[in-house]
């Protein structure tokens, strides 16, 4: 009796401990939420910032507290990335690997990067929340769109030789999640140019680098550009995904300057880098931007945690983009009589 009672007791234990153990994150989801995310990030921070250029995987401790009280605290690994901020900031951008042991309820993430400041300062911050602003501008128009995450970021030396820190920062959705949401996948080691991808496509994502005055992107060398295929046809021309906006006229960060090549005096200058199409190509594209310009331009106004100032100034510079598209002149002019490549 007292055996079968005592089996009883462990059973409901086990039972309560299962579902009383809070349930993994789902990265899928995670991508959806809208709401920021503190984090405390605790790691040899010293040597990150000493040692940018190696890459090395280091130990770290995260603390994740959800906006519904949930808070995840477990160990992964980080490492530097990012070839110029290795090189200019004074903490690069990192790769964190949450797949490991040590991280079961986060391990689902598996590896993201993480975009953060390139200096500890307000102008930093305010160029991070800049970019990450493009990327949501970008879900706006087009499913075929790395989602972000924003964290709200304390870093902090594990051993204590540096003062603690925090800003914001934000977590980029992994390609394959990409990939999957539009029922394709990823291409990789595959030379194409520009007119080898999706037409329709590569005409859109041309017109979105022009209206935030980006230049610095190339699909010939998988430059701030992925490239994926339908799961149905794998032959098909792959869809261009455009990512890392820091260096566009949106963000102006003191660092962007337009390439040699170009005749441009600063990268708040717009250069259109598409292939020349007919009018009633470029208003297939066109008109998405136009249906969302509102949708847009509200998300810019409710985006808080930019500065009014900030806020201004994009709000104006992708003004004069949209009040381009109201005359078909303009249109003519800019996106097929200085179409770039004929």
């Amino acid at each position: 009796m007292l055996r079968s009672c005592f089996l009883f007791f462990v059973t409901i234990i086990f039972i309560q401990n299962i579902f009383t153990q809070p349930a993994p994150i789902n990265r899928k989801q995670f991508f959806l939420g809208d709401s920021v995310i503190n984090v405390q990030l605790t790691a040899n921070i010293k040597k990150l910032k000493n040692d940018k250029t190696k890459i090395v995987w280091l130990p770290a401790h995260i603390v994740m507290n959800f906006a519904d009280t949930l808070v995840i605290d477990e160990n992964i690994r980080i490492e530097p990335r990012g070839s110029y901020r290795k090189e200019h900031c004074d903490l690069a951008s990192l790769m964190l690997d949450f797949n490991t042991n040590t991280s079961p309820q986060l391990s689902d993430l598996k590896k993201l990067k993480l975009v953060g400041g390139c200096h500890d300062n307000y102008s930093s911050e305010e160029l991070l929340l800049r970019e990450y602003l493009i990327y949501k501008i970008y879900n706006i128009l087009s499913p075929m769109s790395f989602r972000v995450r924003l964290l709200h970021i304390t870093y902090s030396d594990s051993l204590q030789k540096m003062k603690p820190y925090t800003q914001y920062a934000f977590l980029i959705e992994d390609m394959k999640d990409v990939a999957a949401r539009n029922n394709c996948k990823e291409v990789k080691n595959k030379i194409f140019n520009a007119e080898q991808t999706d037409r329709h496509q590569i005409t859109f994502v041309s017109v979105f680098q022009y209206m935030i005055g980006n230049t610095d992107w190339s699909v010939p060398n998988y430059h701030n550009v992925k490239l994926m295929v339908p799961l149905t046809d794998t032959f098909a021309k792959p869809f261009p995904v455009p990512y890392d906006f820091d260096y566009c006229g949106v963000v102006n960060a003191p660092y962007a300057t337009p390439s040699e090549y170009l005749d441009l005096k600063n990268v708040r200058d717009r250069y259109y880098m598409g292939y020349e199409r007919t009018m009633e190509e470029l208003q297939l594209s066109i008109n998405v931007f136009k249906e969302k310009q509102e949708m847009i331009m509200k998300y810019i106004n409710d985006f808080y945690l930019l500065s009014h100032t900030d806020r201004k100034d994009v709000e104006i510079y992708l003004e004069q983009f949209f009040d381009k598209l109201k005359n078909e002149s303009l249109i003519r002019y800019t996106f097929i009589t200085n179409a770039v490549n004929k």
